[in-house]
C-alpha cells in the first residue's frame, strides 16, 4: 500500500498527480512498492547553479522528489539541505505547499558560494540520527561539480555507509564536463576496502535536466536502491523486516 493515496495527492497537490502515478509505476518496476522510506533532497546553491533555479529546473527536480516521496513516506513533506560552500538552508518542500516553493526559500537566502558536499552530507545524517526514524532513506544530492574537498565528501560517504542511508547523486550540465569524475569514482568506490556495502550511485541529467522523462529520472533515482537494500539488510544496517525487493 502506498503511503499517501492517489486521492489525497489529487486534493493536496493536483499538479504532481502525473507525476505520482509515474513514480509509482518505476517503483513497482524496481519491486519497491510497499516499501517505507524517508526521501531527502539536497540541493546545491553554488553560484554556477544560478541558471537551473532561474529555468525552472530546481523546482522541477523538488516536484519530482514529492511525487516519489509520497509512495515511501507518509508525512507530505521532504526535507530538503541546500549547500553551496556551507549549508545555506536546512528547510521542506510540502505537498500542499509545493509551487514556487524552491524560488521562495532561495529569496530568503544570501550569497551563492562554491561546493561543499560533506557538509550538506553531515546536514542529512544528523536529521536523519535525530529524527529517530527506523525506515531506510534515500537522499537525492543534486550538484553540477565536483566538491571543494574531494577527500572530505569520500570520508563522510565511506563511513555513513554504516547508516540506513542511500545516496543517490544527480549532475546537472555538461555531461563531459570533468567536474563529474569525481562523482564517478565515488559511484565505484571498493567495498568493502572501502567502505561496509555500496551506498550511493550517480547519473547525469544533461544540461536541460527538465527534458528528461519522468519515468527515465524516476528509474534512475530508484534504480540502484534494491540492490543496496538487500546488501543493507545482510549486513544488519537495514532492519530484515519489510519489503525486500528483487535485484
Amino acid at each position: 500500500m502506498v503511503a499517501i493515496s492517489l486521492s489525497k495527492v489529487q486534493q493536496t497537490a493536483p499538479a504532481l498527480v502525473n507525476l505520482y502515478k509515474s513514480a509509482g509505476v518505476s517503483l513497482t518496476k524496481h519491486g519497491l512498492d510497499g516499501l517505507r522510506a524517508a526521501v531527502y533532497l539536497v540541493v546545491d546553491h553554488s553560484g554556477s547553479m544560478r541558471p537551473y533555479y532561474r529555468d525552472g529546473s530546481v523546482q522541477a527536480l523538488a516536484d519530482r522528489v514529492l511525487g516519489l516521496s509520497a509512495h515511501l513516506d507518509d508525512d507530505g513533506t521532504v526535507p530538503v539541505v541546500f549547500f553551496s560552500t556551507d549549508v545555506d538552508a536546512e528547510t521542506s518542500i510540502a505537498l500542499a505547499d509545493h509551487q514556487g516553493r524552491i524560488d521562495r526559500i532561495v529569496a530568503g537566502l544570501g550569497h551563492m558560494g562554491k561546493t561543499s558536499y560533506h557538509l550538506a552530507m553531515d546536514a542529512v545524517i544528523d536529521h536523519y540520527l535525530d529524527s529517530g526514524a527506523t525506515e531506510p532513506a534515500l537522499v537525492i544530492f543534486q550538484t553540477d561539480g565536483g566538491p571543494l574537498s574531494k577527500l572530505a565528501a569520500e570520508r563522510y560517504l565511506c563511513k555513513a555507509a554504516r547508516l540506513p542511508l542511500f545516496w543517490q547523486f544527480i549532475g546537472f550540465g555538461d555531461p563531459d564536463s570533468k567536474q563529474f569524475d569525481f562523482l564517478r569514482k565515488l559511484d565505484e568506490l571498493a567495498v568493502p576496502g572501502k567502505r561496509v556495502v555500496d551506498n550511493a550511485g550517480f547519473f547525469h541529467a544533461g544540461e536541460d535536466p527538465r527534458r528528461v522523462p519522468d519515468a527515465e529520472l524516476y528509474d534512475r533515482l530508484v534504480g540502484e536502491f534494491p540492490k543496496w537494500l538487500v546488501a543493507a539488510r545482510a549486513q544488519g544496517i537495514v532492519p530484515a523486516q519489510g519489503t525486500v525487493p528483487p535485484v
